[in-house]
């Protein structure tokens, strides 16, 4: 294994797949417009496409010269996202994705886990920028357009009134057992949004936290709202961003009871059960196919490793 593999290994075991980044933001730039001009002129370019995908190469982001790109399009002011130690700028762009030998278009969930820290950091980050200003061109109380400003990191409207990128937190929870060992049992759910999938997908709970609330209590509140089942004193383990469009998950273990009834909320849950440290292992090994784990980008498998290897 070489060293940039397994500086990425080691990463993913202590930290969520998105949750990496090594970019310098150097939000003090962002405030110079001179600046910004003379960095395009030099930078490297993440491409959003349309539909959210970027360009990649084997397990490496495709970033373009901005000298290669011209932008004529308002709607596609350059986003500056940061510099590397050597001083090279990068910026986003939402465009349509140029074609580029040996790349074709992924998601950032299918390939995040793969990426070197600084490559999974840039397309976090661009396409969480790129999704907010698609939201956000027009004044929520006026209608009128809005205008591009500070690198892309503030939109004013036509009142002087400014307007910043939005994050939503959301919690997101494996509930378990409190056992050790191969008997040891977590609860997970299959989501509504998966019921017509050919293989039935289980995961962690999860949910919004709402206005005035901690994300403590919106653990407890969600398992009993999803679930039907009781627990207390959830434990944070880290974050990651989700720009699905714009969340940040925050990451619990909780402790329930196998004993308690499940009383799923159908609006939410096809379906909720205990699995086995064993079962949940067969599944991430490929011994067994019968029902699908979230993928290795979601800090929803983070959690479920973690759990997994006794944490």
């Amino acid at each position: 294994m070489n060293h940039v593999h397994a500086q990425r290994a080691a990463d993913l075991g202590e930290r969520p797949a998105l949750a990496r980044s090594s970019l310098d933001r150097a939000a003090f730039r962002r405030a110079d417009p001179q600046w910004l001009a003379d960095a395009w002129l030099r930078a490297r370019v993440v491409v959003v496409g349309p539909d959210g995908k970027a360009l990649i190469r084997g397990t490496e982001l495709v970033l373009l010269r901005s000298t290669d790109m011209p932008v004529t399009d308002p709607a596609a002011a350059p986003l500056f996202l940061g510099v590397e130690p050597d001083g090279t700028p990068f910026f986003a762009v939402n465009a349509e994705l140029p074609q580029v030998e040996g790349a074709e278009p992924r998601h950032l969930w299918e390939v995040g886990a793969d990426l070197t820290e600084r490559d999974a950091g840039l397309l976090t980050q661009a396409l969480a920028l790129v999704r907010w200003h698609r939201d956000h061109m027009f004044a929520p109380k006026s209608g009128q357009p809005t205008t591009v400003e500070q690198g892309g990191w503030v939109r004013r409207d036509a009142e002087g009134e400014l307007h910043f990128p939005r994050t939503d937190p959301a919690v997101i929870m494996i509930v378990h057992d409190g056992v050790a060992g191969p008997r040891g049992r977590a609860l997970l759910g299959a989501n509504v949004m998966w019921a017509n999938a050919d293989k039935r997908r289980y995961s962690t709970l999860a949910g919004f936290v709402e206005a005035g609330e901690s994300a403590e209590a919106a653990v407890i509140r969600e398992v009993a709202e999803e679930c039907g089942v009781t627990v207390a004193d959830p434990v944070y383990v880290g974050s990651q961003p989700w720009p699905y469009p714009r969340s940040l998950m925050l990451g619990f273990t909780v402790q329930g009871d196998p004993a308690e009834p499940i009383r799923t909320d159908p609006d939410e849950l096809v379906d909720a059960r205990w699995f086995t440290r064993t079962e949940i292992a067969a599944v991430l090994d490929g011994s067994d196919d019968s029902f699908g784990l979230p993928n290795r980008s979601s800090i929803a498998n983070h959690l479920i490793r973690r759990w997994l290897g006794g944490l």
